[in-house]
């Protein structure tokens, strides 16, 4: 008889690991209101798995794996220094979590090829995560641009 471990994970003195979907949803609302809100990019090193994946860099230039995630929340929290973010629903199943949020704040450096307006935006975004053994392996989001550059100015409404 052989007994399966799991891979050593680093776990983050403030994290608590879970099983379950439970978990899953709690590590998504975490990363919203604790990374993205709060800047702690230590966190994921517990929540994103090495070789997590955030789709988005494909379209962004940042680096792959856990790297591209703190990227990501570092672009984001330069252009928008005063981001908020708040989960408005989530939906799990399987290995799978589907995070509807609102994102508000006011833009101070370049978001979606916009220079610094100092408007403020709010919109909402629908984000998927993908988790493997209580790590975030793929993530994709796909934001309301539309609004956002309506209210930065750079569409017509």
């Amino acid at each position: 008889m052989s007994i399966e471990t799991q891979p050593d994970v680093q776990i983050h003195p403030d994290v608590q690991i879970q099983p379950g979907i439970a978990a899953q949803k709690d590590i998504a609302r975490r990363i919203y209101e604790e990374v993205v809100n709060h800047g702690r990019v230590d966190l994921l090193e517990t929540f994103i798995a090495d070789d997590g994946d955030d789709t988005t860099r494909a379209r962004s230039g940042w680096s792959s794996g856990r790297d591209g995630f703190v990227e990501h929340v570092q672009w984001l929290r330069t252009a928008v220094p005063d981001v908020r973010t708040t989960v408005t629903d989530l939906l799990a199943e399987g290995n799978r979590v589907v995070v509807y949020w609102r994102i508000e704040g006011t833009q101070r450096g370049e978001l979606f090829g916009v220079a610094p307006t100092g408007r403020r935006i709010d919109a909402t975004s629908i984000s998927l995560f993908t988790f493997r053994n209580g790590q975030v392996i793929n993530y994709s989001v796909q934001p309301d641009r539309l609004t956002i550059l309506r209210q930065l100015g750079a569409v017509e409404a």
